[in-house]
């Protein structure tokens, strides 16, 4: 990613006070060398039936799967947070059927009216009018995002994976270490647990900042490793930091063969 085009874009939207408001136009010199480098974008127009469309076009390639499982375990020891979240992106979009918005409507509408994308827990709408991608890439790039569960983030997430697939995203022994790390103190066995205390025990595995590991946490939840089990909660979902990994608690531990889908050939023999 352009170093440059990568400040512009943070600088756009946050300073050491935190969030900026109002935010920066998006036009000038700087918005423009951004967005020549895929950082930065004009308003979108879209609807849903081409966001299933492109996504449906995607997950036609086989080699996309790969692409998504080493750039985000490239992230692990690099901190380039904005490789992270494909992992969620492509496990909540890769069984959705090829559909149009009012083809099957939700009978109890959670995340969309759309029968589809409620089923897979996606939020979406019908229609998308000047949407501003910006804010959602500062997001994937600040923190490995955060509207996750949402089928535009979902398309602009994979669609820049994509942008330039010569670029390759070598998996190291650092980090394999710190994906053990991450699984092992996953398995803590104890109920009382929650993704609150998950989160905290994960500091100690990977350097970053707590938003960071709120993301990973996400992240991790969407794409089926972190799955809340049937048995009764211990805990109500806590504070309202989580959407998928919410009502995790610690006996419910990692999803065995999600990790071995997902992870297997970079896992050593003992961890199998």
């Amino acid at each position: 990613m352009d170093k440059k085009a990568a400040k512009i874009l943070l600088s756009t939207f946050w300073s050491g006070g935190g969030w900026k408001s109002p935010h920066a136009p998006f036009a000038g010199d700087d918005f423009e060398y951004a967005k020549s480098k895929g950082v930065m974008f004009d308003p979108l127009t879209i609807s849903h039936d081409e966001i299933v469309q492109r996504l449906h076009h995607m997950h036609q390639n086989p080699a996309l799967k790969e692409r998504v499982i080493t750039a985000f375990l490239h992230s692990l020891s690099t901190k380039k947070l904005y490789l992270r979240s494909a992992l969620s992106s492509w496990a909540l979009t890769r069984n959705m059927p090829l559909h149009t918005y009012r083809e099957r409507p939700a009978l109890h509408a959670n995340t969309s009216a759309c029968g589809d994308c409620n089923f897979l827990c996606l939020q979406s709408d019908k229609q998308y009018v000047n949407e501003d991608l910006n804010v959602l890439n500062f997001e994937r790039m600040k923190w490995g995002g955060v509207r996750h569960g949402w089928l535009l983030y979902c398309l602009m997430d994979l669609e820049l994976l994509l942008l330039d697939s010569t670029i390759p995203y070598d998996v190291t022994v650092e980090d394999q270490t710190i994906l053990v790390k991450l699984l092992e103190v996953s398995q803590t066995g104890d109920p009382k647990d929650s993704a609150r205390s998950l989160e905290k025990k994960w500091k100690e595995c990977l350097p970053s900042s707590k938003q960071e590991r709120d993301a990973l946490l996400e992240i991790w939840a969407a794409a089926g490793i972190l799955v809340p089990g049937n048995t009764p909660r211990k805990r109500k979902g806590g504070s309202g930091d989580f959407i998928f990994v919410a009502t995790w608690q610690g006996d419910d531990g990692y999803h065995a063969e999600n990790v071995l889908d997902y992870f297997g050939p970079y896992l050593p023999q003992s961890n199998v």
